[in-house]
């Protein structure tokens, strides 16, 4: 597997084009989009409830439950084609993986704003994992502190983005909107969700 190293400050930020092939990253397409029981979540924003502009499913163990935006989310079971790709993720990068958001673009006006995946859960200094399915989207991050650097990423279907260490603490990333005629995505971020009892409290982020 061929990693490209972003060096980017305060961060650990990989990417793989092609971890999953072509007609691997088709399959797994089709057999989500069919078989994820897809919803809209409501997130809290600037005081109120809204829905999300995006279809999700928060899938994983039992245990697994995660607050995010003011809602907290319990998991879906494992399907079998996202267990095996958990296996697969696991083995690659040698770490475990307790749960999975699926988020689901249905066109350029589906989109994810800006934010950091901090919350508690997920610990002070955790690795996401993130693979991208279907039409080619614009992923973008900032870090907090320094408006100047900044990365843009266009990630294609099998690619796999690897953000670790103290990556959520100094940057946020989003997803924005495009005007294009794109076609649907599928973007899974695997994470390992803490027990309450080793949820310590995170350090203050960057600026």
């Amino acid at each position: 597997m061929e990693w490209i190293d972003f060096g980017l400050p305060d961060a650990q930020v990989r990417l793989a084009r092609g971890w999953l092939g072509p007609e691997a990253a088709a399959a797994l397409m089709s057999c989500l989009l069919r078989d994820v029981p897809w919803e809209v979540h409501r997130i809290r924003m600037f005081g109120r409830e809204v829905a999300s502009p995006r279809l999700s499913c928060w899938i994983g163990d039992a245990d697994a439950a995660y607050r995010y935006s003011g809602s907290r989310f319990e998991p879906r079971p494992w399907s079998p084609a996202l267990a095996a790709l958990r296996h697969r993720l696991e083995g690659d990068l040698g770490h475990r993986f307790n749960s999975v958001l699926a988020n689901r673009y249905r066109s350029g006006l589906d989109a994810m704003g800006w934010h950091s995946d901090d919350e508690r859960e997920l610990g002070a200094a955790p690795l996401i994992a993130s693979i991208s399915l279907g039409a080619t989207r614009r992923f973008l991050m900032r870090h907090r502190g320094d408006p100047a650097s900044r990365l843009a990423l266009d990630l294609e279907p099998g690619s796999l983005l690897l953000m670790g260490g103290e990556t959520q603490r100094h940057w946020k990333h989003a997803l924005p909107r495009t005007a294009l005629p794109v076609g649907e995505r599928i973007n899974l971020t695997f994470r390992q969700v803490l027990p309450l009892q080793e949820q310590a409290p995170l350090r203050p982020r960057g600026r």
